[in-house]
C-alpha cells in the first residue's frame, strides 16, 4: 500500500489541506499554522508531488482515492476538506466518491469544469529546460526558467520544489507524468450532485471561476456558497492569508452550528 506523504499538526476535528499543481504540502502552510490552534490539521503531498510516490497515472479518481486511503489509514471518518486549484478538484472528486467523509468542503479558486485552454505550456517548457540542463544554484534555475516564464512569482513558486541532488538541483514533482496527464488535470467528469456544505472562494482577479461556470457549480453542488476575495489572483491564500483564514473559519464554524 502506497500512502501519501503528509504532515500533521494541532488537535481537534480533522481538517485536510490539499495543494495545487506543481505544489506541495508547504504551500498551504500559513493556513495550517492558523488552523492548528483549533483543528487536527493534515497537509498532504499529492502523488507525483513533494515527497509522495510517483506514478504514470494521474487523474482525479486516482488522486481522490489516494487521499481517502490516507484518511482511512489515520482512522478519520469525517473531515473538513480544503483544496486549492487542482487540489480543489481532488477534494470535489472525494465528495463524489465518498460523500460521507466530508463535514464541509472549501474550494479555493477552482471550478468543477473541464477548462478549455492550456494555461501551463510555458511552465512545462521552463521545467523541461531545467531537466535538460540541471542548475547548480537557485539563481541559475531562475535564469533558466525566465526564458519561458515571465512572472517572477511563478518562478519563485516552482523553485520551492527544487532540492539538492548531487552537485545540481532537481525537481521533486514528476514533470513527465504531469505533462502526459495534463488533459486529465484541466479536465473534469461531472459528479453526482453533492448536497453537503460547500464554499467556493474566488480570487477577484482570477479567471478560474467566472459567471459562465455558475450553472455547472450549482448543478454539482446545489447548496454551494461563494465568496470573492478582493485584490487577489489565483494564489489568493498566499496573497491574503489572514482574509482567507477568516472566510474559511467563519464558514466551518457556521457548519458546526447546524
Amino acid at each position: 500500500m502506497k500512502l501519501l506523504n503528509y504532515k500533521e499538526q494541532g488537535n481537534g476535528d480533522p481538517l485536510i489541506l490539499i495543494h495545487g499543481l506543481f505544489g506541495n504540502l508547504d504551500n498551504l502552510g500559513l493556513l495550517a499554522r492558523q488552523f492548528e490552534n483549533d483543528y487536527r490539521v493534515i497537509s498532504v503531498d499529492l502523488r507525483n508531488h513533494g515527497h509522495s510516490f510517483q506514478s504514470d497515472e494521474h487523474n482525479y479518481h486516482a488522486l481522490a482515492a489516494d487521499v481517502i486511503q490516507l484518511l482511512e489509514h489515520l482512522s478519520i471518518s469525517s473531515a473538513h476538506l480544503i483544496g486549492h486549484s487542482m487540489g480543489g478538484k481532488v477534494a470535489m472528486a472525494i465528495a463524489d466518491i465518498k460523500p460521507s467523509l466530508l463535514a464541509s468542503l472549501v474550494v479555493l479558486d477552482m471550478a468543477p469544469i473541464a477548462y478549455p485552454e492550456r494555461k501551463h505550456d510555458a511552465v512545462f517548457s521552463g521545467l523541461q529546460q531545467l531537466i535538460e540542463s540541471p542548475p547548480a544554484s537557485r539563481k541559475e534555475a531562475d535564469t533558466i526558467l525566465a526564458r519561458s516564464i515571465v512572472e517572477p512569482g511563478v518562478r519563485q513558486f516552482l523553485s520551492k520544489s527544487l532540492y539538492k541532488n548531487g552537485e545540481h538541483l532537481a525537481l521533486r514533482f514528476n514533470v513527465s507524468a504531469l505533462f502526459d496527464n495534463y488533459s486529465h488535470i484541466i479536465g473534469w467528469d461531472k459528479i453526482t450532485p453533492f448536497g453537503g456544505n460547500v464554499l467556493f472562494v474566488k480570487g477577484q482577479n482570477s479567471d478560474y471561476i467566472i459567471a459562465d461556470y455558475q450553472q455547472d457549480i450549482i448543478a454539482q453542488f446545489p447548496n454551494a456558497k461563494a465568496h470573492v476575495v478582493n485584490g487577489t489572483g489565483h494564489w489568493l491564500h498566499a496573497e491574503k492569508p489572514d482574509t482567507i483564514y477568516r472566510v474559511i473559519n467563519r464558514f466551518i464554524e457556521k457548519v458546526a452550528l447546524r
